[in-house]
């Protein structure tokens, strides 16, 4: 469907219900960004691959970065594309300089060694022409075969036998094409052949040039934040001239890029093994109002610093730049409970004195919680697992009801909220939005541990001393249930050697039978030989 009309909802990443035609009119216009170091020869045929592309080359723009290539790159005569320089190092800063320039309606990034098929570029924007918030991914096949001089138009032939993507192939199939609700889709995003958005890409910045490795994958979980649908697309087919520095150094790369993509990616959970440390982007941000009164808002601040859940963080919103703390007379100040809770968290690092809402947008999600309701400390820990079992996109927390008023509380997962923004209709609720791209549950306060009085706070010590105490009953039953075990496969011996006597006192009580009965038999015998004997004595007797 044409991004002109009703954007299409596509729930989680099943983007199948877009179904893009497979003959559409051109309309969108693409940035091709292309950073190089070196390699001529490469970049050469790069670019005669992009001549050759059947989606028209009115709307193509093709902006080659030189990232500080010595001797310079230089583009092959009549080409159309643009050459900038970019002096600061790194693929991540060659990409940014590139997409300052650009002016498309979607941004490919295109790596310098990878060739595109002829029709690669028309495959990713039949997909771009039916929604606006799209990433799409080609095929690429790796190739060791001598470069070419001039790029062939056979290029099978050329390149052929070459090696798949196993990794994108693995992670396709093993997600029935990324279709049923994979934890990570943004890892999709690998800039050696992939097409985004641009409206996608204003909304989740540029890529990230203090990473050293990662750059892709931390851009795609940002795009992914911004309300990104992760599609494969097997027909933009591609060669990659060798192999990438990833496939001879895989676990080199894995040990530096996890080094700082914990910080920033929460999705990440295997890298955030610490139990208490804090990180770059917290696991969720709580938001409250600050002005809600001292003992409201320090009871559900303490209670949310103490939960299960240490990777978050808390925003409270109020006036703090308009405070003028009172020497002479503080106990008279009109904004007495302001200053209070300014003094009470201004060192707390994990607090935000904020004087309108500022939350990370990479934070997968936001609990919105009115001041004074005190959650356990488990609450944060339970709504955030049935949000992420569920795949919700929102949960709404029914704390209080009254004939005039309804207190909720609500946990948000921004990617959702993000793509119900896109495709919402003017006049729209947001949350029938979100209920359609992700799903909406109620859930009631009082069952998930929410109180409107403060009790105790015991922190994550007690929790530790819970779990301890759990583990230790567990082992207890544990023994228990090996010992019943034994005792099980004692009584089972037992009853085996019980069944065997049984059948040999049945095999015993029939021999017995079968003797009973000969004797009884041989009783007979005898009885009717001493009748017949009698019989004749009678007879004998009668007769004389």
């Amino acid at each position: 469907m044409s991004v002109r009309g009703t954007t299409r909802r596509v729930r989680g990443n099943d983007y199948r219900v877009l179904r893009p035609p497979e003959h559409f009119t051109p309309e969108l216009r693409v940035s091709v960004i292309v950073p190089a170091y070196g390699a001529q020869d490469k970049l050469d045929l790069v670019l005669q691959g992009l001549a050759r592309q059947t989606y028209p080359a009115g709307l193509t723009e093709i902006i080659v970065v030189d990232n500080g290539s010595s001797p310079p790159l230089r583009l092959p005569e009549g080409t159309a594309a643009r050459l900038v320089v970019c002096e600061r190092p790194g693929r991540a800063a060659a990409r940014n300089a590139g997409l300052a320039l650009a002016t498309g309606d979607v941004i490919h990034w295109l790596d310098s060694d990878v060739v595109l098929t002829p029709g690669a570029i028309e495959a990713h924007m039949r997909w771009h022409h039916a929604a606006p918030y799209l990433s799409v991914t080609g095929y690429l096949r790796f190739t060791t075969a001598p470069l070419p001089a001039v790029l062939p138009d056979d290029l099978e032939a050329a390149f052929e036998p070459a090696e798949p993507h196993a990794w994108l192939v693995g992670l396709v199939e093993r997600t029935d094409g990324l279709t049923n609700n994979p934890v990570r889709p943004f890892s999709l995003h690998v800039g050696g052949a992939t097409s985004v958005s641009a409206r996608l890409v204003e909304a989740a910045g540029p890529m990230d040039d203090d990473l050293i490795l990662g750059q892709d994958t931390e851009m795609g979980y940002r795009l992914h934040q911004a309300g990104a649908v992760f599609v494969p697309e097997p027909l933009a087919r591609a060669y990659h001239l060798g192999p990438t520095m990833r496939m001879r150094a895989q676990e080199r790369i894995d040990r530096v890029s996890h080094a700082f993509v914990a910080d920033r990616i929460p999705a990440y959970q295997w890298l955030r093994t610490h139990p208490a440390r804090r990180w770059k982007v917290p696991n969720v941000t709580a938001v409250l109002d600050g002005t809600a009164g001292y003992e409201a808002v320090r009871a559900t601040v303490d209670a949310l610093l103490a939960s299960t859940v240490a990777d978050l963080s808390v925003v409270l919103v109020g006036p703090w730049d308009t405070l003028d703390r009172d020497r002479r007379a503080p106990l008279d100040d009109p904004h007495l409970d302001l200053v209070l809770v300014h003094g009470h968290y201004e060192h707390e690092s994990r607090v935000l004195l904020a004087t309108a809402e500022q939350v990370d947008p990479s934070v997968p999600f936001v609990l919105r919680l009115p001041a004074g309701w005190v959650p356990g400390e488990d609450s944060v820990a339970r709504l955030l697992a049935l949000a992420r079992a569920e795949g919700l996109g929102l949960v709404r927390v029914l704390l209080a009801e009254t004939p005039g008023e309804v207190v909720t509380a609500r946990l948000e997962r921004v990617s959702a909220l993000a793509r119900a923004r896109i495709v919402a209709r003017p006049g729209e609720p947001l949350d029938d939005a979100v209920e359609d791209v992700s799903g909406v549950r109620w859930v009631v306060g009082e069952e998930y541990g929410f109180a409107s009085e403060p009790g105790e706070i015991l922190g994550r010590r007690a929790a530790y001393r819970a779990r301890k105490q759990a583990e230790a009953e567990a082992a207890r039953l544990e023994r228990e249930a090996e010992r019943l075990r034994a005792q099980v496969a004692k009584w089972r011996e037992e009853a085996a050697r019980w069944r065997r006597s049984t059948v040999e006192l049945r095999r015993e009580v029939g021999t017995l039978r079968r003797d009973l009965h000969a004797a009884r038999r041989g009783q007979d015998g005898v009885r009717a030989v001493l009748a017949r004997r009698m019989k004749r004595v009678l007879t004998k007797r009668t007769r004389g």
